[in-house]
């Protein structure tokens, strides 16, 4: 069966990027909105019997881009496409994992369930916010991680020297492993309450040796910025680090977010693609992860192992 690489319209130039390492060119799709806001979807070429991967990730609007999703994929299911993976670099609502109040919605599952009943087989997704996530689905889930895209870029570009790795708090420890264990540098963790849906929450300090060092945080992901912001803080008012800087994976950026960021005592930023970002943010570097990813897709085609793209050399 042909590959094919579909194309929603959330971040068309990881699109682009992808099909440039893979040496394709990009399935034709008309998309169109009407008036009343309803969205038309037509496939523009044959796909029966082929091995479609339709991209598509958060941006803004999310929840419109959301049901593009679902109608491309059900598209593809009705125009007899023999298998279609769902290529999420970030998974819409992915930190609504838990139930951790009462009459909540687990709405990652939701999203895990209407992307299975629209009629994808299969997903590939970059950085889950929980691990237990992945057992959302039914189908097969291949989940990719940033670290050897991050890595790489930290070893050629940054004088680590003198740097310690912070974890935003203990769900991120597990996070640092493999920065850790590649770069060599010691970790620490910030110990803090976070209470309801707040996203300002409480520091009670440092867990690990940060004095007189230079503090590079890593976390999966940063919307308002705040917490980040008030780690930043801390460790530069009471914890006596030297420099602040901060690597997230997904740049889920809501409104006023860059501007917070920039006026931050942050220094610098480093994140990936997986998500449209603001050329605005200051002092930022971008990861590359689309080879990452079409190295996947490209292996998921041929029925090969995809563990060792993974792996950290």
């Amino acid at each position: 069966m042909s590959l094919k690489i579909i194309s929603g319209s959330s971040h068309r130039q990881f699109t682009e990027k992808v099909c440039q390492f893979l040496g394709i060119e990009e399935t034709k799709m008309t998309i169109k909105v009407f008036s009343n806001e309803n969205r038309f979807i037509k496939i523009e070429e044959p796909v029966r019997g082929d091995d479609v991967f339709v991209i598509q990730t958060q941006a803004s609007p999310v929840d419109a881009h959301i049901i593009e999703l679902l109608m491309i994929i059900r598209t593809l299911r009705d125009a007899s496409a023999k298998r279609i993976t769902a290529v999420l670099p970030y998974l819409p609502y992915i930190r609504s994992d838990k139930k951790d109040q009462p009459r909540v919605c687990l709405a990652a599952r939701l999203m895990a369930d209407m992307i299975e009943i629209a009629g994808a087989n299969r997903v590939l997704i970059m950085e889950m916010h929980s691990p237990q996530t992945q057992g959302f689905f039914s189908i097969p889930t291949d989940h990719i991680i940033a670290a050897p895209d991050i890595v790489e870029h930290l070893k050629e570009h940054w004088d680590l020297h003198n740097y310690v790795l912070v974890a935003g708090d203990s769900g991120a420890a597990k996070l640092l492993q493999p920065y850790a264990d590649s770069l060599n540098l010691p970790v620490a963790m910030m110990d803090k309450r976070r209470i309801g849906n707040e996203e300002r929450v409480t520091i009670k300090g440092v867990v690990g040796d940060v004095r007189d060092k230079k503090a590079l945080i890593i976390d999966d992901e940063t919307s308002s910025g705040g917490t980040l912001i008030e780690d930043a803080k801390y460790l530069l008012n009471q914890a006596g680090v030297q420099s602040v800087d901060v690597c997230f994976i997904h740049a889920a950026l809501g409104k006023g977010t860059v501007e917070k960021l920039n006026s931050s005592p942050i220094g610098r930023f480093v994140t990936t693609d997986t998500i449209p970002l603001s050329s605005e943010l200051r002092n930022v570097e971008v990861v590359s992860v689309t080879k990452r990813f079409a190295e996947f897709i490209g292996r998921i085609h041929d029925d090969k192992s995809v563990k060792s793209i993974n792996d950290l050399t």
